[in-house]
Parts: structure tokens; C-alpha cells; sequence
């Protein structure tokens, strides 16, 4: 193209300047302005201009050369500058591939000056924007910055450049701009021979989490540069990290203190970035720098957890050596490991696996803090989705509900509740999830068995805000108890039943705290007052601080004598007709009134938050029992839900009529309605005994205004009433004469109508009639003994003695079983065991021995026990009904020991006889009499003396009866000290209620054992050493108000008197005084403390002992000093007892059969017909038939298996955290023989066969709970003695001299270890048992 040049002007260099037709010559003469106006036009000629115009070339290349003066390039007027950087970029455009300017430094200078002017991009809204996009295009379009790539200090300008485009890009640019920025950037990159330090830092600086937050565009492009030359710049960045991991050269760059942030950022950017830093980072993880170990495991967490990371896949390595983290000694490495499996769990929930192995590890780990973040970790990723954790994982949340640190049990059962309401309340996942998680709610409930108040207290507002969410309707809500009721296993239904009974005990707390409040206010009222809220707080928490639990007692009875609209609001708030609204509203108004704004943190108002919280009807009131009965009539109609729900519409009605029973105990107003009755008419029809029996019992205890207030209901219950009481089953005959008796106001007329036609039509003859009968007599005579006493008598001379139990009708099957379940058991002895109960019971409601009809019955029942069952000692009674009938006379004796007009005439004898069926040979009798004697004593029912017999368990060959006992003891003892500590008016009665003064009863009791015969013999004094310290053990826990001091000082004053039971008898007193000498050796050797001062001088019971005579002095030493060496010493003793110790069981009570000779073909007969099973395990609550629990209070389970397996019987309810209870005493189970272990329950075919062919010689019977000393006894021993009755209630089986060298065959001898062990364990066991 032509143009008219303008005259050409010479510059300096003697080259004539041409300037394009119109422009002037531009110099500093003229003002900024025009020079502005014609570097616009220059700016437009070069812009129109191609690489094509060879002659325009030529002629502005002097003008281009002028452009580059020093006068442009440091111009101050920010238009000139960017108008000549203008015309420089497309002067580069035109000439090139060759530059005019063939000075370095002036090319330095020309590239360093355009990119200041590249600044100008930063103001989108500038004048001049569109001229500095220009000047940005032409730049990345012709690549001009490669020309820098001929410098030596290129790289100065290539910063500069690179610092300036991540400075000025911002939100307000387009998309054009960032890709013309990324092209000049990403050309210096690819086209030059490497990246320096100084210029990754520059790009890798926008990635560091301070600049990314300053300036997220900038951190975009860097992003995109990263990913656009990844294979050119991953070299260079894999040289700078390792510099600074392996190499340690934290100075090559600013940014080796961002290194970790660096390696996340670009992993999430492109894992092929960090190919070669992986296994830098492996070196990394296993550094002795605790600190630098956990930077990169921060580090990693976030690479392997991020969602869309297939590291842990593509590295294993490092994926392996990471998991080796969660094992760190460091304890925040191991911390960050656990909180990084969070993330893990929901965005790859295919890792799963590798991680519940390092979890589990963690979960026991002893700090609290990282077993508090497993469950974090597992319950979040549940809460996200609950098929991203296994059963594994929610295994370990269930183990920690037990953790020994509060915290983390708060946080175990909060997140299992939280995963119950969200998938089977709400069901968020179908029917699957629901089922998976269906346990949770047992386990939670289990929780309240805990002694711990917190956790009582958290169980019940899970329950209240989870389980049955107290917010819902109150169909909906009830609609959720009582489905959840009937799916609940027996336990939790316990601790569910538990948990509203101890609400409705501190609702009647508070109402009698209320009403004193109303009596004038006279200074004993005061503290009435004050002891009942002491009773308040017991229940609610245990405060550390007495002098604090004290403030708040004061505080609470002070406001509520002040403020009598409070005392209305509470009063309102435990009436029997509030409603769960107005519950609701009681409790937020109470809580206002208490609320103190100035002080955020009040932990009084907290406090009597948790009163309010356990006191208030939230659940139930007449309108919710409404809608149960409701509910229940759908099941019985066939048109619930009951099948989708997942219970049957039978379990459902029973499920729905105990519920409805156990809440007319707690709101017994509540049902008061016709509608609700007719319903339990209705169930009283029904053919399913046990609901009509609950029914029964509902009416018993909500139908005490039926009479008046409801005819109707009336007539049409009595006659089912007096139906039952007939022909029921036994327990609906109990529960109707109860009924009778509680709600009727001529209740005489009503049991006469039921007591005459029974009496007259008893017949022994037929006894399967005769059991509910003997039920609904027993009772009736017991509820109304004034009317029924005296003709109830002649019943029980002429009918229940002489014609029912002295008789045996039938021949009971010989089938060598010791137990069988009830439906196998005869009807003459079940009857016979009726007969024992309604003896009782007619005794207990006269409660007087005028006719000295106790001392006749008493004596009865002795020689039941004497006989072994068998009354008539005709031998036509069975092993098993014989079981049957001792556990009937044991248990009728403790009965009658419950009344003090009985105890006071049960002699010495009666009590040893009673005492020893905790030894009895049938594992059920034992176990059975022991819950029952437990059950009695935690309830104060019993004489102290009763306590003594658990001494005894020290002998049962069972660990887990030996075990049950310990708790047993512990129970009774804590509970007998907190009544003392409690009830300062029972420091009256302390001899019948302080635990400690059990020791005398123990020696009494231990110097009549049958088995102590030979005062000096050492294997006796072992046993009698054991059994002692079964109980001195748990007595010396604790040496409360010195307490050991005091039993050493009744054990030495019992050796100042004469056994009262044989005063005059040498051998007896002697066996007493060798007992107490054992004592005192235990005492002495157990405790530094007893040599104390007594703080008094203990009272012994006089029925067990005379009074000391004034010249009797006994310093004389029972047991030699070798003896004595040899009982502390624990050495075994020479007889083939230690292999028979915890020998497998083949099922719950019944040792595995040992056959005697090869011959034999014999096999294990089944103890109880649901043992053959398939089912396996089962719980507590289904071992027996007898449908008697473990324990009630502290529940032992026990595994039951089939026959044919023989496995371990262990406590399945233990705590995590403790100790297995393997050694529980290594003395006590020395004296388990082969032969006891095998023998238990079950009669050798041998002896059998023999009897059947031979006819008259009699096998000698084992004696019952005691194994007998040797394996060939069970056969082959007999002697004078063996045959004869011992008189005792047990038959012994002798010791043969001759057979020693047997009994030596079998020696063992006990590692030294053990008995250490034995020494240091019992602080530890005591603590085991307890949990």
C-alpha cells in the first residue's frame, strides 16, 4: 500500500525517520497530547500492516527503532506507554520471526516495558481497555515472548510476565482474556528448555490456600496452565519436592513451608503432576519427626479421601504404609488417621474393608479422645448412608456403649440412636436398613442394667426423644411403643419395665415432698422435707461434691416453700390426670420460672431439669392408653399392620396386653374408661392364656372404681373371674383371686363362692385337676385368713399332708435326669409342689404359730429335704421330680424365714438344711434356689443370716454359678450399706442389717457343713478356707469405719462361747473353733488393718451362740503353723482335682458324661428338650424351663449348646473394658473332679444295668453340688457309710482309704503363678463381677 510520507526527518543515528502520511514528527517538544494523537495514528498504520509489506517494512524500520527510544519506553504518560507498547507488539508481529532490535539488553528492556503495560489489564471498565486487550492478543497470537528465549536473563522477563497476569486477572474478565493469557504462558512453558524455581514458584504461589481465597481467577488460570503443560512442567515440580522432602533444602524456594498445601492442590488439580512425589511421600510417612509424620497424614487423608481420588488404588504402597499410621505412637498421627476415615467411608466406600481392621485396633485404643472419633467416624458415614458402614463397624460402636469413660459412651449411644430413628422410625432406606439396624434398640435399653446414674439418665431421654419420639400424635406415638415393645428381647423389655418404675417412684417422691410442704411448717417437717429431696437426688445424680449436692437440696426445698405456684405447676405435673401436653407446658413453665438470664450456666436449673425430665408423663396418659387398646383390638381383629411391621398378631396382642400391664402399675388412672375395658373383657376370652392372664392383672390394678362407677364391667367380670379362678391355668387362678380381693367390695362372699366347691372337690386321684385349685386355696387363705384360716386347716391335715404329699400315686419315669422341663414333669408333682406352696401361703396369712402348725409344716419340709425329695422314701419318684420337690421344700423354708414369727421358731437345722440346696447336685436347684435367695435379701426380706449361705457357692463345680453368686453378694452388700447410710434410724437395727456382721452366721453355718468332718484334716480346712474367703473377700473390699478390725474381733470372741447348738458336745465346739481360727488366719493375712481397735464390740446372735462364760478363756491354736502355711500358701492339694477345673459344659446344668469303661454305649441324655435345638445361644431369659432369669438385677448369660458340641460356658454380659474372669478363684477350683465334671445331672447306664440285672445293690448316690473326691468313686466306692442317710439332706459319697493311689494318679500340680496372681487379682475381680 502506498503512503504519502511525510517529510522525513534524520534522527541521530543519521537514519531518515519516515512517518506515516499525516503524522508529524513525535518528539519531547510537543505536548503529551499530541503526542498521544499521533502515536494513534502509528498505532493504527502498524495494526493495518502484514509480514507481507517488504517495502513498508523497510521504510518504518527506522521509526520502528525510534519507538524503542528511551524517551517512549519510559514515557510517564500511561497512554503513550501503551500506544507505543502497541505499535512494539505489532512491530514484533510484522518483522518477525526476526526482531528489529538486535541489542539483548534493548530487547530486555522492550519486553520488561510492555509487560508493565500489560498491568492495564486489571480495569476492565478503562477508556483503554480494549487497546490493552489488543496489546494482550497480538502478544499470545505471535508467540513474541519466545524471543526472549535468546537472553541469558530470560527468565527475569518471563516472572515479570507470568507475576503480572496472575496480579491483574479478576472476576470482571472473559473468557478471551484468560485464554490469551494462558496461551503466552503456556508457550514460554512448553517452548523453553525448562522452568527455573523462581518461575514455578510464581505459578505454584496462586495455589497456596492464603493467595487462593485472594484471588480465585488467579488460582483458576494456574490450574489450567498446571493441566495445559503437565507433562513439561511435572518434571520440574518433581525436582523441587524433592529438594525440599528428601533432600531437606527448605531454602531453594519461599514456598517449602507450603509443600503439603502444594501437594494437595495439585493432586486435585492432576494426580500425574506428583507422579514421582508419591514415593517421596512414603519416606515421609515413616520419619522420626512426630510432628513432620503427621503433616503428611493430614496430607494424605485428603489425597485418599478426596471423592474423586483413586490413589489408595493406583499407589498400594503408599496406601499400606498410610494405614500403618492409624497404629502411630504419636498420638494426634493416630488421632488424624481415625477422623481421615470419615471422609474415606463416604467417598469410597470400597476401602471400607482395609479400614475396619485399623478401626477396630482404634477403638480400644486407651486414649479417650481417639475412641470418642471411631464412633464419630462411624456414625457419620452411617448417618450419610448406612450401606457405606458393615456390621463390623457398627459392632464397635455397640462395644463402646460400655466404655469406661462417660464421654465416649454418650457418644456411642447418642449415634446408635440417631441411626435407630433415621432408618426404622423413618425407614430413609427401605426395610434392609431398618433390619440391619434393628438391634439397636435392645442394646440401648440393655444400657440401663448399668450402675451408672448418666447412663439410666441418657437411656431415658434416647427413649423419650428416639425410641418413641414424645413430639409425635398420640396414635403415631403409641403406634411406635407398641410395635417397639413387642419386638424387644426379654432384657430390654426388663430394663424398659425398670426404667418407668423408677419414674413413677421419684413421681411418688416428689407428690409425698408436696405434701408435706402443705402441713405447717413446723421444724421435724423441715426435715422430712429435706430427706426426701435427699432421696430426690440419690436418684437423679451422684454429685462429687457433697457440699454442692447439699446447696441444691436446700435451694430446691427452699424455692419450693416460697413459691406456691411452682409448688401447683409440679403438683400438676405428677397428678394422675395430666395429659402429655400439659406435661409439656408444666415443664417449660417451671423451667422459665428457674431460669436466671444473668447466669447462662446454671447447674441448678440443670439439675432440676433432669427432676422434671424423669417425673413428667410425656408417653402416657388416658388418650395414649386409648389408643393402645385400640391398637391391640386391630391385632385381634386381623386388621393391623402387625405383619409389616415385622411381629406376628399373636406376638403382638400378648406384646400389647404386658405393655398395657405394666403400665397399669405406673398409671393405673389412665384406664379408666369403658371403652378400655370392654376390650380387656374381650381379651379375656381369648384362648392364649397368657393374655387373658395379663388382662386379669390389669383389671387388679386399675379396677378399683369398676364397682361404683361401672356396673356393667362388673357383672360380666365376675363369673370369668370366678371362671378362672377354677379351671385357669395357675396363674390366671392366682391373678383372678387377687383381682377379686383388690377390687370388689364384698370380696368374702366372692372367695367363699370360689373356696367351698373347691375344697369339697379335691381328689388326689386325679392330680392334673387338682393344681389350679390348690393355687386359687393357697391365695384365698393367704388374702382373707380371718375367714379362711380354720377351714383351711382341716384341708391341709386330712388333704394336703396325709393324702397328697405322704402318697405316691404314680412311678415316676427312671430315665437318670436330674432336671426336666415342666411340660415333662408329672402332675403329681407338680401338684405335690402346689400342695409345699399352699402351705406357705396359708401360714403367711395367719402369721402366728398358735396352732404350732409352722412347727409341723417346718418339720416337713425338713425331712422332704432329709429324704432327698423322696417323702416316702418309697423310690417310685423320679430324679428329676425328686430335683423338683427339694427346690420346693428349700425355697418354701426361706418363705416362711420372710415372716419373723417363723424365723424365730426355724431351729439351727431347719436353716443348715435349707442352707445346703445351694449345694444341691441338679444344676437348675441350685441356680433357681439362688435367684430366689438373692431376690429375698436385695429386697431386706430375709435375716441377715440368709446372706451366710452364698459362702457355700464357693463349692458349686460351675464358675459361672460361683460368679453369679460373687454379684449376688456384691449387690446385697451395697445395698445393705446405702440403707444405713440412708436411714440414720437403722443404726438401731444393725445387727440385722450391717453386711459384716454375716461372718459369725458364716462360721456357724461352715462348722456344721457335712463335709467338715475331721477338724485337722487340711483338704477340709481348704474347703472351709474357700468358702470363707468367697465372702470375707467382697466384705474386705473396703475397710469402712475399720471395718476388718471389727470382723476379727467377732471371729475371737465366737472362740470366747459354746456352739448353742451343742453346747456340751467337744467335737462340734472344736470344729466352731477351728472355723473361726481359719477366719482369723484369712483376716490376718488379707489385711494390715485388723489389728486395729474395734470401734465396738460386736453382739453375737444367741441362737447360734451362748453367752461367753466369765473364767472361759480359749487361746489355744486350732491349726498348726504348717496348716496354716499351707492354707495361705494356696499350695494344691494330692488329689486328682486340677484337670477336671473348667472343664467344657456340654449344656447349661449338666456336667459332660465321663464314661467309666470302653464298653459302655450310653450316650449324654439332653438335660432339657430345647437344648437339642439348633438355636444355639440363647439368652438369659430362655435357659431354664422354669422361666426364671439369670438375675434379674445383674443378668448373667449363659451359652447353652447341643449336646453333641462341648464348649466353654462364658459370661456373655461383660464389660469391654474388663478383665476376663477366667481365674476367678484359682483355689476355689482346685476341687473339681473328672467325675464331677462328668457326672453332673445324669446317672451312669453302668450302675443302671447293673441295678436291673442284680436287683437289690444300690449305686451310691453323689452328693448334690459336690463333687465327689475322686473319678472312681461315681462306681466303684462303697462302703458302710455310702448307703445309710446322713440325715442331712444330702447322701454322701465316702472317700475310700484304699483308693489313694488313684487319687495320686491324677495329681497336678498348680504353677506357683497362679496362686501370685490369686493374691493380686481380688481388688480386680471384685471390680469384674460388678459390671
Amino acid at each position: 500500500m502506498d503512503f504519502p510520507a511525510t517529510q522525513p526527518k534524520p534522527p541521530a543515528d543519521g537514519k531518515i525517520i519516515y512517518y506515516p502520511p499525516g503524522v508529524k514528527e513525535i518528539t519531547d517538544k510537543i505536548t503529551n497530547d499530541e503526542v498521544v494523537k499521533r502515536l494513534k495514528m502509528v498505532v493504527k498504520t502498524f495494526m493495518d500492516m502484514d509480514q507481507d509489506s517488504e517495502d513498508e517494512k523497510q521504510q518504518y524500520l527506522p521509526l520502528a527503532l525510534h519507538l524503542a527510544s528511551e524517551f517512549f519506553l519510559r514515557n510517564p504518560n500511561k497512554d503513550v506507554r501503551l500506544l507505543v507498547a502497541c505499535c512494539l507488539a505489532d512491530i514484533f508481529r510484522i518483522y518477525a520471526p526476526e526482531a528489529p532490535y538486535t541489542s539483548h539488553d534493548k530487547l530486555k528492556d522492550i519486553f520488561l516495558f510492555i509487560t508493565r503495560q500489560l498491568k492495564g489489564l486489571e480495569d476492565t471498565k478503562s477508556p483503554q481497555f480494549n487497546r490493552y486487550f489488543y496489546l494482550l492478543e497480538n502478544l499470545a497470537w505471535v508467540k513474541s515472548y519466545n524471543i526472549c528465549f535468546e537472553l541469558e536473563d530470560c527468565n527475569e522477563i518471563f516472572i515479570q510476565l507470568f507475576r503480572t497476569l496472575f496480579s491483574v486477572i479478576n472476576n470482571s474478565h472473559n473468557q478471551k482474556v484468560q485464554m490469551h493469557m494462558l496461551d503466552l504462558m503456556s508457550s514460554i512453558i512448553m517452548e523453553g528448555d525448562g522452568v527455573t524455581q523462581e518461575l514455578l514458584d510464581s505459578i505454584l504461589i496462586n495455589l497456596i490456600p492464603a493467595h487462593k481465597n485472594l484471588n480465585k481467577q488467579a488460582f483458576d488460570l494456574a490450574k489450567v496452565l498446571l493441566k495445559r503443560t503437565v507433562q513439561t512442567i511435572e518434571p520440574c515440580i518433581a525436582n523441587f519436592f524433592n529438594q525440599v522432602l528428601v533432600l531437606g533444602k527448605s531454602s531453594v524456594s519461599d514456598l517449602s513451608e507450603h509443600v503439603f498445601d502444594l501437594i494437595q492442590e495439585l493432586f486435585a488439580i492432576d494426580p500425574h503432576l506428583l507422579l514421582s512425589v508419591m514415593p517421596q511421600l512414603e519416606f515421609k510417612l515413616k520419619s522420626n519427626d512426630g510432628e513432620e509424620r503427621l503433616a503428611v497424614v493430614r496430607l494424605l487423608a485428603k489425597l485418599f479421601g478426596s471423592k474423586d481420588s483413586d490413589l489408595a488404588t493406583q499407589n498400594r504402597p503408599l496406601w499400606q504404609c498410610f494405614l500403618g499410621r492409624f497404629n502411630d505412637i504419636h498420638v494426634p498421627v493416630r488421632l488424624e488417621s481415625v477422623k481421615f476415615a470419615s471422609h474415606c467411608l463416604m467417598n469410597h466406600p470400597d476401602l471400607a474393608k482395609d479400614l475396619t481392621e485399623y478401626l477396630k485396633v482404634r477403638s480400644h485404643d486407651p486414649e479417650e479422645a481417639i475412641r470418642h472419633d471411631v464412633i464419630v467416624t462411624i456414625i457419620t458415614a452411617g448417618k450419610r448412608d448406612l450401606s457405606l458402614v458393615n456390621d463390623q463397624l457398627l459392632g464397635f460402636v455397640r462395644e463402646r456403649t460400655l466404655d469406661k469413660r462417660w464421654r465416649v459412651r454418650k457418644e456411642a449411644m447418642m449415634g446408635l440412636a440417631q441411626l435407630y430413628k433415621k432408618y426404622c422410625l423413618h425407614a430413609e432406606a427401605g426395610k434392609d436398613a431398618a433390619e440391619k439396624v434393628s438391634w439397636i434398640k435392645d442394646k440401648l435399653l440393655h444400657i440401663y442394667y448399668q450402675n451408672s446414674i448418666d447412663d439410666k439418665l441418657l437411656v431415658e431421654k434416647i427413649f423419650a426423644q428416639y425410641l418413641v419420639p414424645h413430639n409425635l400424635e398420640t396414635e403415631e406415638r403409641m403406634k411406635c411403643l407398641y410395635y417397639l415393645y413387642a419386638s424387644l428381647d426379654p432384657n430390654a423389655v426388663k430394663a424398659l419395665n425398670e426404667m418407668w418404675k423408677c419414674q413413677n417412684l421419684l413421681r411418688s417422691h416428689v407428690r409425698e415432698l408436696l405434701d408435706l410442704h402443705k402441713q405447717p411448717t413446723v421444724w421435724f417437717l423441715k426435715t422430712y422435707c429435706l430427706s426426701y429431696v435427699s432421696i430426690l437426688f440419690n436418684n437423679i445424680e451422684n454429685l462429687p461434691d457433697p457440699g454442692k449436692a447439699q446447696d441444691f437440696v436446700k435451694k430446691f426445698n427452699q424455692v419450693l416453700g416460697d413459691d406456691e405456684k411452682l409448688r401447683s405447676q409440679l403438683e400438676l405435673l405428677i397428678s394422675p390426670t395430666c395429659s402429655c401436653k400439659q406435661a409439656d407446658v408444666c415443664v417449660r413453665e417451671i423451667a422459665r420460672k428457674l431460669a436466671n438470664p444473668k447466669q447462662p450456666t446454671n447447674p441448678f436449673l440443670e439439675m432440676v431439669k433432669f427432676l422434671l425430665e424423669r417425673i413428667a408423663p410425656v408417653h402416657i396418659d388416658s388418650e395414649a392408653i386409648s389408643a393402645l387398646v385400640k391398637l391391640m383390638n386391630k391385632s385381634i381383629e386381623g386388621t393391623a399392620d402387625d405383619e409389616e411391621e415385622g411381629v406376628s398378631p399373636d406376638t403382638a396382642i400378648r406384646a400389647g396386653l404386658e405393655l398395657l400391664k405394666v403400665l397399669s402399675f405406673t398409671h393405673p388412672t389412665s384406664f379408666h374408661s369403658a371403652e378400655t375395658y370392654e376390650s380387656l373383657l374381650q381379651c379375656l376370652r381369648m384362648e392364649d392364656d397368657k393374655v387373658a392372664e395379663a388382662a386379669i392383672q390389669i383389671f387388679r390394678n386399675t379396677g378399683h372404681k369398676i364397682e361404683t362407677d361401672l356396673p356393667q364391667i362388673r357383672s360380666t367380670l365376675i363369673p370369668i373371674l370366678h371362671q378362672k379362678a377354677k379351671r385357669g391355668t395357675p396363674h390366671q387362678a392366682k391373678q383372678a383371686v387377687h383381682c377379686i380381693h383388690a377390687i370388689f367390695s364384698n370380696k368374702e362372699v366372692q372367695l367363699a363362692q370360689i373356696f367351698e366347691p373347691l375344697s369339697r372337690s379335691l381328689n388326689a386321684d386325679v392330680p392334673e385337676q387338682l393344681i389350679t385349685p390348690l393355687v386359687s386355696l393357697g391365695h384365698i387363705s393367704m388374702l382373707a385368713p380371718d375367714q379362711f384360716a380354720s377351714p383351711m386347716k382341716s384341708v391341709v391335715a386330712n388333704f394336703i399332708v396325709k393324702d397328697l404329699l405322704m402318697n405316691d400315686r404314680s412311678t415316676g419315669e427312671k430315665n437318670g435326669k436330674l432336671w426336666s422341663p415342666d411340660e415333662e414333669v408329672s402332675p403329681e408333682v407338680l401338684a405335690k409342689v402346689q400342695a409345699i406352696k399352699l402351705l406357705v401361703r396359708w401360714l403367711l396369712g395367719m402369721k402366728n404359730n398358735q396352732s404350732k402348725s409352722a412347727n409341723s409344716t417346718l418339720r416337713l419340709l425338713s425331712a422332704m429335704l432329709v429324704s432327698e425329695g423322696d417323702l416316702t422314701e418309697q423310690k417310685r419318684i423320679s430324679k428329676s421330680d425328686m430335683s423338683r420337690l427339694r427346690l420346693a421344700a428349700g425355697s418354701a423354708i426361706m418363705k416362711l424365714a420372710q415372716e419373723p414369727c417363723y424365723h424365730e421358731i426355724i431351729t439351727p437345722e431347719q436353716f443348715q438344711l435349707c442352707a445346703l440346696v445351694i449345694n444341691d447336685e441338679c444344676y437348675q436347684v441350685r441356680q433357681i434356689f439362688a435367684q430366689k435367695l438373692h431376690k429375698a435379701l436385695v429386697k431386706l426380706l430375709l435375716p441377715l443370716e440368709y446372706m451366710a449361705i452364698f459362702a457355700l457357692c464357693a463349692k458349686d463345680p460351675v464358675k459361672e454359678r460361683r460368679a453369679h453368686a460373687r454379684q449376688c453378694l456384691l449387690k446385697n452388700i451395697s445395698i445393705r450399706r446405702e440403707y444405713i447410710k440412708q436411714n440414720p434410724m437403722a443404726n438401731e437395727k444393725l445387727l440385722s442389717l450391717l453386711p459384716e456382721y454375716v461372718v459369725p452366721y458364716m462360721i456357724h453355718l461352715l462348722a456344721h457343713d457335712p463335709d467338715f468332718t475331721k477338724p485337722q484334716d487340711v483338704d477340709q480346712l481348704r474347703d472351709i478356707k474357700e468358702c470363707l474367703w468367697f465372702m470375707l473377700e467382697v466384705l474386705m473390699t473396703k475397710n469402712e469405719n475399720n471395718s476388718h478390725a471389727f470382723m476379727k474381733k467377732m471371729a475371737e470372741n465366737i472362740k470366747l462361747t459354746r456352739d448353742a447348738q451343742s453346747p456340751d458336745e467337744p467335737k462340734a465346739n472344736e470344729k466352731l473353733y477351728t472355723v473361726c481360727d481359719v477366719a482369723l488366719c484369712v483376716i490376718n493375712s488379707k489385711s494390715a488393718l485388723c489389728n486395729a481397735d474395734s470401734p465396738k464390740d460386736p453382739v453375737l446372735p444367741t441362737k447360734f451362740f451362748t453367752q461367753p462364760e466369765k473364767d472361759f478363756c480359749n487361746d489355744r491354736n486350732y491349726i498348726t503353723e504348717e496348716t496354716r502355711v499351707l492354707l495361705l500358701t494356696g499350695k494344691p492339694k494330692p488329689t486328682g482335682v486340677l484337670g477336671a477345673v473348667n472343664k467344657p459344659l456340654s449344656a447349661t446344668g449338666r456336667r459332660p458324661y465321663i464314661r467309666s469303661t470302653g464298653s459302655e454305649t450310653g450316650s449324654n441324655i439332653s438335660v432339657n428338650s430345647e437344648l437339642s435345638s439348633p438355636a444355639g445361644n440363647r439368652s438369659s431369659s430362655d435357659i431354664s424351663e422354669t422361666g426364671v432369669s439369670e438375675n434379674d438385677e445383674n443378668p448373667v448369660r449363659i451359652i447353652s449348646v447341643t449336646p453333641a458340641k462341648t464348649e466353654t460356658v462364658k459370661n456373655k454380659e461383660i464389660h469391654s473394658d474388663q478383665a476376663t474372669q477366667g481365674n476367678i478363684s484359682t483355689e476355689r477350683g482346685k476341687k473339681r473332679t473328672a467325675a464331677a465334671a462328668g457326672s453332673e445331672n445324669i446317672h451312669q447306664k453302668t450302675e443302671e444295668k447293673k441295678a436291673d440285672e442284680s436287683g437289690p445293690p444300690a449305686p451310691p448316690k453323689p452328693r448334690r453340688g459336690r463333687p465327689p473326691k475322686s473319678e472312681s468313686q461315681g462306681t466303684t466306692v462303697k462302703n458302710d457309710e455310702t448307703n445309710k442317710p446322713s440325715g442331712r439332706g444330702r447322701k454322701r459319697a465316702a472317700v475310700s482309704q484304699e483308693s489313694s493311689g488313684g487319687l495320686e494318679a491324677g495329681n497336678a500340680k498348680a504353677p506357683k503363678q497362679q496362686d501370685i496372681a490369686k493374691k493380686a487379682a481380688p481388688a480386680q475381680r471384685q471390680i469384674d463381677l460388678q459390671r
